[in-house]
């Protein structure tokens, strides 16, 4: 699932892309992505002759700013917008287009059928889910080293599990926990109430270190992810841990560990991150 650094990539290569079009029709293909308004018909009437005016991102979510309503997308698994011409070929994994004025269209396609798109008038969305829930955004001043040591000491759930839940903090998913906590030090199931200030207050820098340096590498190229112009991502080549299972640990030299940890594949070194 793309997390914070891609979903970023993606804010900004559609910004550049979209911005200032003008919608003429929305074709749905796959009804059940909509989620609101309940008919998908609605949320396609309501759209036609709205003009894109910004493009932010909460957490893993993209918010478009229209004129008169906010959209808000979930990329999911393997949600992918692309910006095409009304004449080039689709496929059927292309589930909702947005058909502009000027001959383009933007393209939704997603091959698990897993992303979401809500539909609010503008203030709505931050007061009703799913935007409602979510914790304090990596990179503002409300995620502070006292804000993250309150919120983990009330759980007693690994530290993995705990900053994979968005209401601690948005946009933090496998990859960039793993390489957080590694970055750290810290072991993924150790207990999060049980982290000393020290940790916590590393933990904090290394989260919003890792995530800086993720978005200026437009992200990390797992699986299937591009961004909305087809391009990779290279954070991947910077990678300490994730996805390097029986490799040697680049500070160590150990090999690399992978275990579960709250049902998530974890990646760690036994030596860098002692229990």
């Amino acid at each position: 699932m793309p997390e914070l650094p891609e979903v970023e990539t993606v804010r900004r290569t559609l910004a550049g892309l979209v911005i200032g079009k003008t919608i003429e029709s929305v074709e749905i293909r796959w009804t059940n992505i909509i989620k609101r308004p309940a008919e998908p018909e609605e949320f396609a009437r309501l759209l036609i002759g709205e003009t894109i005016q910004s493009i932010d991102r909460r957490g893993k979510f993209l918010v478009f700013h229209l004129d008169h309503f906010v959209m808000v997308s979930h990329l999911r698994m393997e949600g992918k917008y692309g910006l095409h011409k009304s004449d080039e070929p689709t496929d059927k994994h292309v589930h909702v287009i947005f058909r502009f004025t000027d001959g383009t269209e933007l393209r939704y396609r997603d091959v698990r059928k897993f992303g979401t798109m809500h539909l609010f008038a503008p203030g709505e969305e931050q007061t009703e889910l799913p935007l409602r829930q979510l914790g304090p955004e990596p990179f503002s001043g409300e995620f502070t080293i006292r804000y993250l040591r309150e919120r983990l000491k009330k759980t007693s759930r690994s530290v993995k599990t705990a900053l994979l839940d968005q209401r601690t903090v948005v946009g933090l998913g496998n990859i960039y926990v793993d390489e957080a906590l590694f970055r750290a030090g810290i072991h993924p199931e150790t207990a999060a109430n049980k982290l000393t200030k020290k940790q916590t207050a590393l933990l904090h820098d290394e989260i919003v270190k890792t995530l800086k340096e993720a978005v200026e590498a437009g992200g990390s190229t797992v699986r299937s992810y591009i961004n909305s112009q087809g391009e990779i991502g290279m954070f991947q080549l910077k990678l300490y841990v994730y996805g390097r299972k029986d490799e040697p640990c680049k500070k160590c030299g150990s090999a690399i560990e992978k275990t579960v940890v709250g049902g998530r594949g974890t990646h760690f070194c036994t030596k860098c991150q002692k229990k």
